[in-house]
């Protein structure tokens, strides 16, 4: 599942594309998604300006004219297509490469835009959604208004970190993987931010010392910019509208090396793998306490 990383890089590489532009007309190929598409409400979106694009969490979020939004979520495989003026395809999210004969039969939903331009909602397991809300109900909405505060804003800092953990004593990576207490984060991130912060995945969170509160906000941030930066992970292949592909996953110090030796300096130990809520997790048994 795309992380905060690579829903921001599509949020960026889409905003570059499609902001400004106009909805001409809807083509639905397949309502069946996460939730159905309710087809009345996405008529709303015909004749309407993109304003903006936006990330909240994991969710895209596409304002347009008239305080209408289209919350988008990726789920496991949903992507974005860009098709040009001139028909030129371009990525914008994740799993495959650009292949008409396989694309075509997963595309869901085509938005036909202004100056002859084409967005494709393509979906092969069908785990995203699409929903179109109005403004006002966004801090009412289901998906939106639990979320805890976004990692690399100035709300996620030291007095709300050791406020959260008071009275709590579930594992640090469980903690950090819960979309109330922190939104974006997912199973990759957080395996890289407690390497970094040598702190092992299973420590309780009130066995957690002030220091390494601190190392997690700064690790945090500061591998959340990284991984934006180089494009975010292509566990499979993510490439931006641009093409490029995601390169992070080349800088893993932890995540998916299971068996390999730790690349901290002086350390013989192999990454161990283990399971921690239903998700693989992976540490050094040495560098990590």
């Amino acid at each position: 599942m795309p992380e905060l990383p690579e829903v921001e890089v599509v949020k960026r590489s889409l905003t570059s594309k499609i902001q400004k532009l106009v909805v001409e007309k809807i083509t639905v190929k397949d309502e069946k998604l996460r939730y159905r598409i309710n087809k009345k409400k996405l008529k709303i979106l015909l004749g309407l300006k993109i304003i903006k694009i936006l990330r909240r969490s994991k969710f895209l979020l596409f304002v347009f004219e008239k305080n209408t939004v289209m919350l988008v979520h990726l789920g496991m495989t949903g992507k974005f297509f860009f098709l040009n003026k001139n028909a030129k395809k371009f990525k914008t999210s994740f799993y495959y490469n650009i292949d008409e004969s396989k694309d075509n039969k997963h595309n869901r939903l085509i938005f036909s835009l202004s100056n002859k331009q084409k967005l494709i909602y393509n979906d092969v397991r069908k785990f995203g959604f699409i929903k179109i809300l109005n403004k006002r109900q966004l801090k009412y909405n289901l998906h939106l208004k639990n979320l805890g505060p976004e990692p690399l804003g100035n709300s996620f800092d030291f007095k709300y970190f050791k406020n959260y953990l008071i009275n709590r004593n579930r594992t640090i990576k469980d903690i950090l993987m819960d979309q109330k207490f922190v939104s974006g984060l997912g199973n990759i991130y957080v395996n890289e931010v407690l390497f970094l912060s040598k702190i092992k995945p299973t420590k309780k969170t009130c066995l957690i010392k002030n220091k390494e509160i601190h190392k997690i906000i700064k690790n945090t941030k500061k591998t959340l910019k990284k991984a934006i930066s180089l494009g975010g992970s292509s566990l499979r292949d993510f490439s931006s509208s641009d093409g490029k592909k995601g390169e992070f996953q080349q800088y893993f110090y932890v995540y998916g090396r299971k068996g390999e030796n730790c690349l901290n300096k002086n350390c013989n130990k192999k990454i161990i793998k283990t399971i921690i809520g239903n998700r693989a997790t992976f540490y050094c048994p040495k560098c990590q306490k």
